[in-house]
């Protein structure tokens, strides 16, 4: 009997020894991951690009005044025809040329207008081009002073210059942010005697496309910045 309480007591003790040993390493374990998780790095990664603008938008507009309003209308018609003509010569397709109604402005209905006008109506025009051809619209703004000679006294609107590729290069910027963030993070590491361990959280940041300059506004520059929060170890 007492053979027996002795080899229960061993093992009851074993058993004891052993949790207080695991519990020992459960605890140190819990404060070592405490303090490793208190040591953190934060970096940023930037990645960009830049890119040729692939649509662009213009629009041409032009006045016509006169005092009989048909035959400003018909004025309107004949130079709309001739602004089309010169863009399908030169390659724009007719789906890409837009004709917006004209503005009319009636002077005799003006109540602050001036005692001596010289034309009754007045009709604006705008003929807008939306394409991808980016590089034969760029050509024929050059070339849009031969309007002049038609008699169309034609001028560029904002002329707008989009790059909408942006899922095409995704990837690889993110790539490329997320890779110059882990070397920032590895530098930090090195200058502190440390190494990086796991990421804690990352954030992709928006991504911005902007013309590189007034002057080049078909060159776009895309730029994303990512952040990152790795762990520090020893």
């Amino acid at each position: 009997m007492d053979k027996k309480l002795n080899v229960s007591t061993v093992v009851g003790a074993l058993l004891i020894g052993a949790g207080i040993f695991f519990l020992g390493l459960f605890i140190k374990g819990g404060i070592d991951n405490m303090a490793y998780r208190d040591r953190e790095v934060t970096v940023r990664g930037l990645a960009e690009r830049e890119v040729p603008a692939n649509r662009v938008t213009w629009p041409i507009t032009y006045s016509v005044a006169g005092n009989d309003l048909t035959a400003v209308y018909n004025q309107v018609t004949s130079n709309n025809n001739a602004i089309v003509k010169f863009l399908t010569a030169n390659g724009i397709d007719k789906e890409e040329i837009t004709i917006a109604p004209p503005d009319t402005y009636n002077a005799t209905t003006n109540q602050y207008r001036s005692s001596n006008i010289d034309f009754k109506y007045s009709l604006n025009n705008t003929i807008t081009v939306t394409s991808s051809k980016v590089d034969k619209v760029r050509a024929l703004i050059d070339k849009s002073a031969d309007l002049l000679k038609d008699g169309i006294p034609v001028s560029n609107g904002y002329i707008d210059y989009e790059y909408t590729a942006l899922n095409d290069i995704k990837p690889e910027m993110i790539a490329e942010a997320t890779k110059n963030a882990r070397e920032a993070a590895d530098r930090f590491a090195a200058d502190s005697g440390s190494k990086v361990g796991k990421m804690k959280t990352a954030n992709q940041g928006q991504f911005s496309i902007e013309s590189q300059s007034s002057s080049v506004p078909f060159i776009k520059k895309v730029r994303v910045v990512s952040t990152i929060v790795y762990y520090l170890e020893d």
